[in-house]
């Protein structure tokens, strides 16, 4: 032991504490990857091999088409925009919310599926809105709400708020 501990405080001088922390964090690094890492890297190669190594993506691709058969089938209603559109004044009627004129247009993307792109000005309370909103979502499954831009009116119209709905009606194409 006395042999080695001139080398130690030679090397503590030379290198000095921020060298000797460096060491023990590479030393700590290296425990870690051994003791830690290896393990799991070992685990991954075995879970790969159980779910059959090179054929697995192609289960996914085959799942993947599944998922998106599913997704046709539950935007192929047989209803038409226009249906949509009548139900979506019926529930501004029934929830209070006035509605304004509605702007569409049709925007065709690389699948089966066509988006109607809705803008549509409504005036109501704050809980008129929401309950349209609610309730359209609820009853019209192929409608998302793109973006929802509220305004209170000033004045005389008892705390009326304007509201700039974006909604797009997700249609499959027969």
């Amino acid at each position: 032991m006395k042999k080695i501990q001139p080398y130690v405080v030679k090397l503590r001088r030379e290198i000095g504490a921020l060298g000797l922390a460096g060491i023990a964090l590479l030393l700590g690094a290296l425990a870690f990857s051994s003791m830690v890492v290896k393990p799991l890297e070992e685990k991954n190669f075995s879970l790969r091999q159980k779910a059959g190594g090179r054929g697995a993506p192609a289960a996914g691709n085959a799942q993947s088409a599944e998922k998106v058969a599913k997704v046709y089938e539950h935007l192929k209603t047989g209803e038409t925009p226009t249906d949509w559109l009548a139900a979506l004044h019926g529930i501004g009627v029934a929830t209070g919310v006035h509605l304004k004129s509605a702007n569409y247009r049709t925007q065709k993307t690389d699948g089966r599926i066509v988006r109607y792109e809705i803008a549509l000005p409504v005036t109501g309370s704050y809980g008129q809105i929401r309950d349209f909103l609610k309730r359209s979502l609820a009853e019209i499954p192929v409608m998302s709400v793109d973006s929802m831009a509220l305004k209170k009116e000033d004045g005389r119209s008892g705390g009326a708020i304007q509201a700039e709905l974006r909604l797009t009606l997700h249609i499959v194409e027969s």
